[in-house]
């Protein structure tokens, strides 16, 4: 990985697109300590202090994670890039369910650019949506539990919207700031926000288990991300590769065609969305039991029921269903992201076939067959990395907010953000030392 950093920085391209993303990283690390208007800053850290032994964030310990921590301190880029996430995800989703944004996938670039619009238009919305309920509970002194003082300078209306509103513009100028990254610096713009606030975490972290726990803890928990990260680089790498083999064609006086190639499929081919839909869905009770809990008085029994089993991430109960809905989701998001019988018709399309198996209806289900057999070890790895910082809180007897920083989601994020990245560097590198060779 070094080795293509150094002759990357020597380019004078590659430097200017590295030193765009780094600048761009910093901006919204930036932005992520700045206090929206209205927000009272130093109660505000006064109570995250307060809460940090228990659960703090709530349902919003992921996406504070994602946010660097800028989300509990109601920052300006409180809502960070997860609304625009969201969005990408949905129209995704849409693609299958809806016909016209099918047509739109199959328009190429054009279709493209309208269901990035589409997309950038629902972030917004949900943007709106999620600084409206941010706003809401810390109104009503629900989002920092145990917090005795009133967060909010003013509590009146029009300083709610007026906060709703910065946060809002904020997860628009995050949204801006990703797309630069892709379109002008090096990888892709929206995993590395992401990145950038998980890396921001790791050493306030780090030092919160060492002082709480002691050494010997934190080097046990360190051992454990470091077998974690080489399990993740392992099977992040790791693919199927069906051999493809493409008829020879006269076209005129020449001959094309004749290569032998392969269909790569992954054994992780869902990625780490499983996991994002799977820590959202368990999320929503939660945030149904604090949205209609009053101030005084006990909780009614469900919302005890769901304090018990749904929260609690040491709890058997949640572990398990933690682990099902992983094991769920990815079946699901491959089975809406690849189709076999698409890649059949393309292979067929162009003389391509797979060794064995006749064009068409074979060949899309040998696909299957193999996509099917291969996305078990995939969803069986995801939900196994995605509940080890829930085996670290029952060894270790740590709170969520001091594992999740050091969890397997987040070294999945960070190993597969930092291999991508890696990769576009030196397939750019590669391209240029082509293109000098050929002149």
């Amino acid at each position: 990985m070094l080795s293509a950093l150094v002759p990357a920085i020597r380019t004078p391209e590659l430097r200017r697109k590295i030193l765009l993303t780094l600048g761009l990283l910093a901006l919204v690390r930036l932005g992520a300590a700045l206090p929206s208007p209205g927000v009272e800053y130093k109660t505000v850290r006064d109570c995250v202090d307060i809460a940090s032994g228990g659960d703090s964030g709530g349902v919003y310990q992921l996406i504070n994670l994602f946010s660097g921590g800028a989300l509990l301190q109601l920052s300006i880029f409180a809502i960070g890039i997860i609304p625009y996430v969201t969005a990408s995800i949905i129209t995704q989703l849409l693609t299958v369910v809806i016909p016209r944004f099918e047509e739109l996938r199959k328009e190429g670039q054009t279709g493209q650019n309208k269901i990035t619009q589409y997309t950038r238009y629902l972030a917004v919305a949900l943007a709106v949506l999620q600084a409206s309920t941010l706003v809401a509970l810390a109104g009503h002194g629900q989002l920092l539990r145990g917090c005795p003082k009133n967060v909010l300078s003013d509590s009146s209306l029009f300083g709610m919207i007026s906060i709703v509103l910065v946060m809002t513009a904020g997860a628009a100028l995050v949204m801006w700031f990703g797309e630069l990254i892709t379109e002008r610096g090096v990888g892709n713009g929206m995993s590395l926000l992401i990145f950038a606030g998980i890396a921001a975490r790791i050493p306030s972290q780090g030092m919160a288990i060492l002082d709480s726990k002691g050494g010997l803890v934190l080097a046990g928990i360190g051992g454990a991300i470091l077998l974690t990260i080489v399990g993740v680089i392992f099977i992040e790498q790791g693919q199927r590769r069906i051999p493809v083999q493409y008829a020879k064609r006269v076209v005129g006086r020449k001959m094309y065609g004749g290569s032998s190639t392969y269909l790569p499929l992954k054994v992780n081919q869902a990625g780490v969305i499983p996991v994002i839909f799977a820590s959202s869905l368990l999320s929503l009770p939660n945030l149904l039991a604090q949205l209609t809990q009053k101030n005084s008085g006990n909780p009614a029994e469900w919302q005890q029921l769901i304090q018990k089993y749904l929260v609690n991430p040491s709890n058997p109960v949640y572990v398990a269903i933690y682990f099902a809905l992983i094991v769920f989701f990815t079946y699901f998001y491959v089975a809406i992201t690849f189709n076999p019988e698409e890649r059949a018709d393309e292979m067929k399309k162009f003389s391509g076939f797979i060794p064995g198996y006749r064009p068409g209806k074979p060949t899309a289900d040998y696909l299957n067959y193999v996509l099917s057999r291969i996305t078990l070890p995939g969803s069986i790895y995801l939900g196994a990395v995605a509940v080890l910082p829930n085996l670290l809180l029952h060894f270790g007897g740590t709170s969520t907010t001091q594992t999740l920083a050091l969890g397997g989601t987040s070294v999945l994020i960070v190993v597969s953000v930092g291999l991508d990245t890696v990769k576009q560097i030196e397939s750019q590198l590669l391209n240029r030392n082509y293109e000098g060779f050929l002149r």
